[in-house]
């Protein structure tokens, strides 16, 4: 548990995940509120009381609750705040807090259809099970304030919303005007970069209406340095000063992978699916980690195709990549 300063203070909790430790926020305004909730396991809610009794409060008091996007470790604990009589989020957390049953189906029919058109091998067809069994460490509700850009936060008028997607197509970060300081879930991180994941289009759109989480990653993260955040309180890890130089390395890395995945295919023979592409760029992690090495790969083919660098077309029902003869 730390103390920002008087009004703000971070709790830290465990989460089974690779990722480590994820941080909630406890907000002191006109209303006490939490931004993120945690995972859903017993060794999170007793950090969790525990921290708050720290600082004299308990769950009773948690008035309403902040959700800067909709995955696992940071919905877990939702349930857990008797008292809370608003959840504020981007409408599309809405999906995974009411387990919408017709979004989920849709969401399990994309992956399958897109593991086939990328060539995935069945044998990675696994995971697909692994994206369901992970709700179980998420909590259930419903949101009853939606949030969108420009927004004030309620109960505390100088907090101001800014869309942050890319990360998770519900992802937001909460702006404090008079300095510049951001809660930024997991949009900026000091020690990693966040994976710009796969998501499938809204329902009734076919696969081809897909978001394209890297450039919306890439557009949110200049906006950060357009809007001048000053410090931001992030999701895991750090707190990150002055983040302009962090937000600036992380765009020009992401070119280089770019630069790695052109020369990939400019150096093949032949076209390639973004499964082989993702095999020679993570070699030592598709095997175990298929669905965000692929989330990485096709966002570097998005990137590179917004250049006109790439090309793609169908080839026997699988996508297929090759390099644009028109680069120099």
């Amino acid at each position: 548990m730390k103390v920002i300063e008087q009004t703000i203070s971070q709790i830290t909790l465990p989460t089974p995940f690779a990722v480590g430790d994820v941080h909630v926020y406890m907000l002191a305004g006109d209303t006490l509120s939490i931004v993120d909730a945690g995972v859903k396991t017993k060794e999170a809610w007793e950090a969790l009381t525990t921290q708050l009794k720290e600082l004299g409060y308990r769950p009773n008091d948690i008035e309403q609750i902040f959700i800067t996007h909709h995955h696992p470790d940071h919905i877990g604990l939702t349930e857990q705040f008797p008292k809370a009589k608003h959840i504020a989020a981007h409408p599309n957390v809405d999906r995974w807090l009411t387990r919408d049953q017709q979004y989920l189906a849709h969401y399990m029919h994309f992956f399958e259809q897109y593991f086939i058109e990328s060539g995935i091998p069945k044998v990675f067809y696994h995971a697909l099970d692994q994206l369901e069994a992970t709700m179980d460490f998420a909590g259930k509700g419903e949101v009853t304030i939606p949030l969108v850009e420009g927004d004030t936060l309620p109960g505390h008028p100088d907090w101001k919303v800014v869309e942050t997607k890319g990360h998770a197509q519900s992802h937001l970060s909460f702006l404090r005007v008079h300095d510049h300081l951001l809660i930024g879930g997991d949009h900026i991180l000091q020690h990693i970069s966040s994976n710009p994941i796969m998501e499938p289009p809204e329902i009734g759109k076919t696969i081809e209406y897909r978001p394209q989480p890297m450039l919306q990653y890439r557009k949110n993260l200049q906006k950060c340095i357009d809007i001048g955040v000053k410090k931001v309180l992030p999701g895991h890890g750090e707190i990150v000063e002055h983040p302009q130089h962090l937000i600036f390395s992380r765009l020009a890395k992401q070119e280089e992978r770019a630069d790695y995945v052109y020369d990939i295919l400019q150096q093949s023979r032949c076209a390639l699916t973004p499964y082989e592409i993702c095999t020679k760029l993570f070699p030592k992690q598709f095997k175990k980690q298929i669905d965000l090495t692929m989330s990485e790969t096709i966002g570097q083919l998005d990137y590179l195709e917004s250049l006109e660098r790439v090309r793609k077309r169908k080839e026997d029902g699988k996508i297929v990549y090759e390099a644009s003869i028109i680069d120099k």
